[in-house]
């Protein structure tokens, strides 16, 4: 008999295999009164409750629950609740104001909205069929539930996820991922990290993102234990790995550089030396980044490349056998590439530079946006819109990105979109955005605008402006005014020229 793939063979495993095991550490200083630690016989049974609940309002098979919170138990918890029962989890990135969260509700026609408490004044003008705030008023309806859920006829190709992405149009796009999708990439990520019971994994990234959703996964099939950590700093990671023998995380080149600054002030030995394994995606670190997570933390560092259409793995690259007669400085020169090919994974390189993969974690689709899945998904091969090469081992490395998206803390942000609101101001009649490197995030925003004859206006102004209508990490940090932008003789801007100057003499550009 066929089983087929989804994405409750994990904690279903897990509550089987595991089941007097703690599972989940909820985030000790949570607004609403923490779960606190759960074994996985009791997630399997908060995952069930959840889904009971929602056939008693109704909602069933297909239809999308979205949730917008920060890290907590109750987020890790619905990516099994709703989707293990055929329901479809869009997760939100809590960073986004109303109305961009509005949108996101109404575009994927959302049944329901749970919202951490946290954000519930923010979004209170977030219309939802039905709307519960994460914590206690959450609760009676959706975990206090003695019925059975309604048995769902499983299927690997149905949507689990719809993840909504900035991409090169002002209005995000909604991934759909399958549960085959989430699958495969959850059995190859835990493959080629080593997974194993033994693990207990820091969720420093937000769940809503890419690198942080597709954790839950594999750590819960292989019954290693979920720490939840809220809110982001480097001496906390540190006492947290310390405190729980963390032997896993994830993070942006700007989390690397908080735990490494906060490892020189730590007094003793840093926590996790020989013992844990970081993961970076997003904007490369400097290789300087690199060599200090060995030589300064004692971690293993591991680069790896892909997009929230790829579920999201497409290649890595971990210290192999070869490196260890190098010196730190020359493996972490090795380790500045994108990576191998995942397994299963084909990667190619166009003729104009263009990174394509093909494999099972490749999205069904974008939400409602056919077209766009057309342009995206051609003769098999997703257009990853990035630029790079492969070398003679086959390693990738990220050489530009030829989609205007710039990735500031690990987050990606929509140059059209920051153009656009900039040009909504009446100073400004051309605007162009870029990312340039920062030591911090990676890269930064940064403006360069045109002004219409006669306007005056200042630096400050125009970051406010962004402001009010933008999230702030989409913002501009630096806005600089220029007579005009550089442009082909047909009028389209041409940004790699913008950007030249601020990445000369880098390894490679992003942004």
């Amino acid at each position: 008999m066929r089983v087929p793939l989804t994405v409750n063979d994990f904690l279903e495993r897990a509550a089987l295999v595991y089941g007097e095991r703690i599972g989940i550490v909820d985030e000790p200083e949570q607004p609403a009164e923490s779960l606190g630690a759960l074994k996985y016989r009791e997630v399997y049974e908060l995952a069930r409750a959840q889904a009971a609940a929602l056939d008693d309002l109704g909602i069933g098979p297909g239809e999308r629950i979205a949730v917008v919170s920060q890290n907590s138990a109750r987020l890790l918890l619905a990516f099994f609740g709703v989707s293990g029962w055929g329901r479809v989890l869009v997760p939100i990135n809590f960073r986004l104001n109303a109305e961009e969260v509005a949108y996101i509700v109404e575009h994927s026609g959302a049944r329901m909205l749970l919202v951490d408490p946290e954000l519930d004044d923010d979004l209170r003008s977030v219309p939802a069929e039905h709307r519960f705030v994460l914590g206690t008023q959450s609760d009676e309806v959706i975990y206090h539930h003695g019925a059975e859920p309604s048995r769902w006829e499983a299927n690997e190709d149905a949507t689990a996820t719809v993840n909504y992405t900035s991409g090169t149009t002002a209005r995000p796009k909604g991934v759909q991922l399958t549960h085959r999708n989430l699958w495969i990439n959850a059995a190859t990520f835990g493959w080629q990290l080593g997974v194993c019971d033994h693990d207990v994994y820091l969720h420093t990234l937000p769940m809503f993102h890419c690198n942080g959703w597709g954790m839950p996964y594999a750590f819960t099939g292989m019954g290693a234990r979920h720490v939840v950590l809220r809110k982001v700093d480097g001496a906390e990671i540190l006492r947290r790995i310390d405190e729980h023998g963390v032997t896993a995380l994830n993070g942006a080149p700007t989390v690397v550089n908080s735990v490494i600054d906060a490892a020189r002030e730590w007094q003793g030995d840093v926590p996790g030396r020989s013992r844990v394994r970081i993961t970076v995606a997003g904007a490369p670190p400097p290789t300087r980044t690199i060599e200090e997570v060995e030589t300064v933390l004692g971690w293993e560092f591991v680069q790896v490349y892909g997009l929230t259409e790829t579920a999201p793995l497409l290649v890595m690259n971990r210290r192999r056998a070869e490196y260890d007669e190098l010196t730190p400085a020359a493996r972490a020169k090795k380790l500045i590439r994108a990576g191998a090919p995942a397994l299963a994974v084909r990667i190619a390189v166009d003729d104009e530079g263009e990174i394509l993969a093909a494999s099972n974690v490749v999205m069904d689709g974008y939400w409602e946006q056919p077209e766009e899945s057309a342009t995206a998904i051609r003769d098999g091969w997703f257009h990853t819109g990035d630029g790079g090469w492969l070398d003679e081992e086959s390693y990738l490395t990220i050489s530009d990105r030829k989609k205007d998206v710039i990735i500031t803390g690990g987050e990606n942000v929509s140059s059209i979109e920051v153009e656009d609101c900039l040009c909504s101001h009446p100073a400004v009649a051309e605007a162009a955005v870029i990312g340039v490197p920062d030591e911090k995030w990676g890269e930064t925003v940064k403006a360069l605008v045109v002004l219409t004859p006669g306007a005056q206006v200042s630096e400050a102004d125009l970051i406010e402006h962004c402001r009010e209508h933008l999230a702030h990490y989409k913002c501009p940090t630096t806005v600089e005014v220029r007579v005009e932008l550089a442009r082909t003789t047909t009028g389209k801007l041409q940004k790699f020229k913008l950007r030249e100057p601020y990445w000369a003499g880098r390894d490679r550009q992003i942004g």
